[in-house]
């Protein structure tokens, strides 16, 4: 099952502000997270299943939330690494 990508517009933002290359290589981590969002190296927030952080690509480290109910995963936070 693939989850759908969702973005706060705060990330959005962020993930606006990539450079092109990077935001490539970030999308693809992110198509390999929607296939397995309780895995690709993302690990449970203060022990809540459902709330994750993950690095993605090398490029940005994210927290998000995992709805079941809705296949969908919301990126709250995005921050670019250097």
């Amino acid at each position: 099952m693939t989850y759908r990508i969702a973005y706060t517009d705060d990330a959005a933002a962020e993930r606006r502000s990539l450079a092109a290359e990077r935001r490539k290589l970030f999308e693809n981590g992110m198509a390999a997270l929607a296939q397995d969002p309780y895995g690709c190296g993302s690990s449970a927030v203060r022990g809540d299943r459902d709330r994750r952080d993950a690095t993605i690509g090398n490029i940005a480290f994210i927290t998000c939330l995992v709805s079941v109910s809705v296949v969908t995963v919301t990126v709250v936070k995005l921050v670019p690494l250097p």
